[in-house]
């Protein structure tokens, strides 16, 4: 028997990409290497407590596992064709400088007065015809609403396709709202699961225990710390506090680079941190606002080539703190 978790999984992929292919055909060879890969690359050390998943963190988990690959390092600024343009990066800071200067951003810029459970987000995704090869770069836009009692709101809005050929077309903002709907899913109470469902303060332990909550360990490196940082910023809207926090915990790790500043691809003037998985296969660059100090993206970069994914290819990114006006 499936749960309601799994149903809402299967209906919000099954929206969000319809496919004709029949519900029992068998997998092709490309995808039986395809799941090999991401079964031997997925598996993680156990945490020291179980967690439950909810729906949205697990598709998540799913995307992030396909974006893992064996790795050696190749320059952020390397660009490939068949996806966006790796930002290009300028006059790089000390990682203390860059955070400093976030959190003294964060102490007079105007944020929410108590985190929300509302995230509108930016996201890039490669849209590839099976039939035909044509491919190209279709950002999606989505709003997430929720309640502590699991009810809420998930909408999703096509943002215009571009050619991941064309050069120009990958400068600068390329976001902008098609105004086609992607899927719309209503939750009703207790179908959308977060570990964090009460809320937390604003203290360095809160924030911390926080980030345990989504699965970071004890003791985490720099990569863990992101990327349970980018699912928690996936459910939550913080306050300038808890981001400051959060910088703060991700600035006592080893392995953070600075990377020097740039626009991101809504063309917002951020700085760039860049952290390495410990396996070496991907690195994700943190982006922070330097008008707000707050995190305002996460960008990930396959850093190998193989039969799946280009050495030096922007797998994915997530924007943040997107204006209302555009996610619609």
């Amino acid at each position: 028997m499936t749960s309601m978790r799994d149903d809402l999984l299967e209906r919000a992929l099954r929206e969000a990409d319809p496919a004709p292919t029949p519900r029992d055909a068998r997998p092709d060879a490309a995808a039986l290497r395809m799941r090999d890969r991401i079964i031997r690359s997925a598996t993680r050390a156990p945490r020291r407590r179980a967690r439950t998943l909810g729906w949205a963190s697990a598709l998540g988990a799913a995307v992030a596992a396909i974006a893992i690959a064996v790795a050696v390092m190749v320059p952020q600024t390397e660009a490939v064709a068949g996806g966006p343009e790796p930002l290009v990066f300028s006059e790089a800071d000390s990682v203390d400088q860059t955070l400093n200067d976030a959190r003294d951003a964060l102490t007079s810029a105007s944020g929410p007065a108590e985190p929300i459970r509302i995230v509108r987000t930016a996201t890039w995704a490669l849209d590839i015809n099976g039939s035909t090869g044509e491919t190209t770069v279709v950002p999606q836009l989505t709003t997430l609403e929720w309640a502590p009692d699991g009810s809420g709101k998930s909408t999703s809005v096509h943002g215009v396709p571009y050619d991941p050929e064309d050069a120009a077309a990958n400068v600068g903002a390329e976001i902008s709202s098609s105004g086609e709907v992607s899927y719309e899913i209503e939750f009703e109470p207790r179908q959308f699961t977060s570990p964090a469902a009460e809320g937390f303060g604003d203290s360095r332990d809160a924030v911390f225990s926080a980030l345990e909550a989504y699965w970071m360990p004890a003791d985490p490196d720099a990569a863990d710390i992101v990327q349970a940082m980018t699912t928690m910023l996936g459910e939550w809207t913080l306050t300038n506090a808890q981001e400051s926090q959060l910088l703060g915990i991700l600035g006592e790790s080893d392995g953070v680079q600075s990377l020097g500043t740039t626009e991101d691809r809504l063309g917002r003037p951020v700085a760039g941190l860049r952290v390495v998985s410990a396996d070496g296969a991907v690195s994700d660059v943190v982006l922070l606002s330097l008008e707000t100090g707050r995190i305002v993206g996460v960008e990930r970069t396959n850093l190998v080539e193989n039969d799946l994914v280009r050495a030096g290819a922007i797998m994915s990114y997530t924007l943040w703190d997107v204006d209302g006006a555009l996610v619609r």
